[in-house]
């Protein structure tokens, strides 16, 4: 069982392509050691990642892109099995790469920036429903909140203090920003998912 993500930049042809620096860093450290991920047609890519840190990884890298106002993207998450597994993903097969292509063709109709396929309807409908409403918070996410997204997914760790220190900023405008971005509610999301992923399809 994989998860793949597929992606695009919203808007890439009116904007500066600083977003590409952004979104390549991004998908290399998300992809972890021994990663596979693409960019393809100049601005949309693939990635191949955890099943359980799926929403983790889509958090990140929206919130990578956002940092180049005005520049944002579209994910489909797809996890399933794979057939067959070569060097390049755009040449690898199977149920995952179905159902990320699936969830990413949906985007445009319903009108969202991230949705979840399965071979699981149930689960697919309920997180679905989750992802909208975090979207609601994640949309809006201005370049300071999308900095301090980007940040404290890649020190978990840390505490506000540590973060304002790392960042240059006050710990009261750390928390600020994080707050107007709905960090805790994201992360809380995020808990939820891996409880119904874990509980529905890698029990």
């Amino acid at each position: 069982m994989i998860c793949i993500v597929t992606g695009d930049i919203v808007g890439s042809r009116k904007i500066k392509d600083s977003w590409l620096l952004s979104l390549k860093t991004a998908l290399k450290a998300t992809s972890g050691q021994h990663g596979k991920w693409e960019i393809f047609r100049g601005d949309s890519f693939q990635v191949e990642v955890e099943p359980e840190n799926a929403i983790k990884v889509a958090a990140y890298l929206k919130a990578c892109i956002r940092v180049n106002k005005p520049a944002d993207v579209r994910m489909g998450i797809g996890i399933g099995g794979i057939k067959n597994k070569r060097k390049k993903l755009s040449e690898s097969s199977g149920d995952a790469f179905i159902n990320s292509g699936a969830a990413f063709d949906s985007l445009k109709q319903a009108k969202t920036n991230l949705a979840i396929k399965t071979d699981y309807p149930d689960f697919d409908e309920e997180i679905n429903v989750v992802i909208k409403l975090s979207l609601i918070a994640m949309d809006s996410w201005g370049v300071v909140a999308a900095e301090m997204v980007k940040l404290a997914l890649e020190n978990e760790n840390l505490l506000q203090s540590e973060l304002a220190a790392i960042s240059g900023r006050t710990q009261s405008s750390v928390s600020e920003a994080l707050k107007r971005a709905h960090y805790t509610e994201i992360m809380e999301m995020d808990r939820l998912y891996r409880k119904k992923l874990n509980q529905t399809i890698l029990k």
